[in-house]
């Protein structure tokens, strides 16, 4: 059964056109209907998978997604697709990194008209880090765009990977006429008086002169596809077309079908685990509080590495120790949701709990496994959090708390002082942060300058960290974990403390 699953993750900059995308996906597998979706004015016309308020008011998606459909590929078999919605926004890469840890495979969304943009390179460089398959999807053909030989430069020198062109657009732009199949040699194109596109294939479409020249320019200069160079991550396949008019989608899909590996080993402590072993185990690699704000709810993901889970199934997490009975386990179809009775590896569950998961959990039946592979990393930017009303300090602690874990901040409490202090990657992240206690927890807060940097993890015997902590008391904080963790202000302060003292170590990671 898990080889009929497909797990990816769909990542791009933003305004790329990926939460469009990922509708047209959702679409080809029936998870939502065009009725009352694109026809739709305001709030109705948002994406499904953005849900939450500033994603909606800033038209960006701030939050992974999690959405489950199937579809019948071209051998009539049922396919079953776990699509993992990723942040637009390089200040969320480190949410984008622990989302990747879930999947099989990734799509990256460019947008034709601007290329590859210099500050989202992060984001596509973690994709890279964790060296999953990448089929590439040119979005936006219609518009006029870059030279598609620029465009596939580009990815071939961001990612540092050979790139195989799977289609080619017959013109760009305002001369758009449709997509060519490089390997079936039809063309997909528009047709009637309203240009909408329609998918029609047509045999005998009598191709420009110029651009018969550029696809056999592409043919003859880029390598041929390698089903193998793929899953190994070393080439990406590359297809053009337009989400917004639903063209090149389905070509994507049948891809993502024929081609995306079904799940792979997961990395554990004691080495790999294949999704044929028979002891249903999982990882939790991400939590998020009130996606439904009238019930307050609470769902840790998970994703299913090995053995078939059922319903109700008794799971030790390695955070607890002792087995919980997973009695109403979820899976999201769009914004619906539904009990899920069974799961296969590579399918995502959500287990709605009251803190007892967090992120980096392992769930397995004999508490033997300890699956690896998502850090916490040194957060970028140090704010100090002040309260409006003091009398909230208690309701500050748990929105805080609960962020900390979802991944939307880090959290630092001072040994010395009141203030606690808030770690993120980007700037947008203090914004989201600022957003959500008002609207979830009701906590008005305002984000004040920090005289730290940066922040490491320090580890080391206990006379060492005894030692160190006697000396630089205004300088340590704990985190969630209530790990010790040393507030640099500088990147100089880092190396200077690491000289002085090297029996310890100061991490900019720190495995969850």
């Amino acid at each position: 059964m898990s080889n009929s699953r497909r797990t990816f993750a769909i990542i791009s900059h933003p305004d790329a056109g990926k939460t469009t995308l990922t509708e047209k996906l959702l679409l080809q597998g029936g998870a939502i209907h065009l009725a009352g979706q694109v026809k739709a004015r305001g709030a109705a016309r948002r994406a499904r998978s953005d849900w939450m308020k500033i994603e909606q008011q800033r038209g960006i998606s701030v939050t992974s997604s999690v959405m489950t459909f199937e579809r019948t590929d071209a051998n009539g078999e049922t396919v079953t697709f776990n699509l993992l919605d990723t942040p637009g926004h390089e200040d969320f890469s480190e949410d984008t990194y622990r989302t990747l840890t879930a999947v099989d495979s990734a799509i990256m969304v460019i947008d034709a008209a601007k290329g590859i943009e210099p500050q989202t390179r992060k984001l596509f460089e973690v994709c890279r880090l964790r060296s999953v398959p990448i089929i590439t999807f040119i979005n936006k053909v219609d518009r006029e765009g870059r030279a598609c030989f620029d465009l596939l430069d580009e990815v071939a020198d961001m990612l540092a990977l050979d790139v195989c062109p799977m289609s080619w657009p017959v013109g760009m732009g305002g001369l758009f006429q449709g997509i060519y199949d490089l390997e079936s040699g039809k063309v997909s194109r528009p047709e009637g008086p309203s240009k909408e596109f329609l998918g029609k294939v047509d045999e005998n479409v009598e191709l420009p002169e110029e651009v018969a020249e550029e696809m056999e320019l592409a043919q003859v200069g880029y390598p041929d596809f390698d089903l193998e160079a793929y899953r190994a991550g070393d080439l990406t396949p590359v297809y053009f077309g337009s989400a917004l008019k639903n063209f090149g989608v389905t070509e994507l899909i049948e891809a993502i079908s024929q081609y995306a590996p079904p799940p792979r080993p997961q990395p554990t402590e004691e080495g790999p685990i294949d999704p044929e072993m028979p002891e249903v185990t999982g990882f939790i690699f991400k939590v998020q509080a009130n996606m439904d704000p009238m019930h307050r709810d609470r769902i840790a993901f998970m994703r299913l590495a090995s053995g078939t889970f059922k319903r109700g199934m008794k799971l030790t997490p390695s955070g607890l120790g002792k087995a919980i009975a997973v009695h109403s386990p979820i899976m999201f179809f769009a914004q619906d949701r539904e009990i899920a009775d069974t799961a296969e590896p590579g399918d995502i569950i959500g287990i709605p709990n009251h803190g007892t998961l967090r992120v980096g959990d392992t769930l397995s039946e004999k508490n033997k496994i300890r699956y690896i592979g998502l850090p916490n990393f040194a957060p970028e930017i140090l704010r100090r959090v002040a309260l409006k009303d003091p009398t909230k300090t208690k309701q500050l602690r748990k929105a805080l708390d609960d962020l900390s874990e979802e991944g939307v901040i880090q959290v630092f409490y001072p040994e010395i002082g009141a203030q606690w202090i808030v770690g993120v990657v980007g700037q947008l992240q203090l914004e989201v942060l600022i957003s959500r206690l008002e609207a979830e927890y009701k906590v008005e807060a305002m984000l004040e300058a920090s005289p730290f940097d940066t922040a490491r993890w320090i580890k080391g015997t206990d006379k060492a960290l005894d030692d160190f902590e006697s000396f630089n008391k205004m300088n340590l904080a704990r985190d969630r974990d209530g790990d010790l963790v040393f507030m640099a202000r500088s990147a100089w302060d880092v190396n200077y403390q690491q000289e002085r003292n090297p029996e310890l170590t100061f991490s900019a990671t720190k495995e969850r």
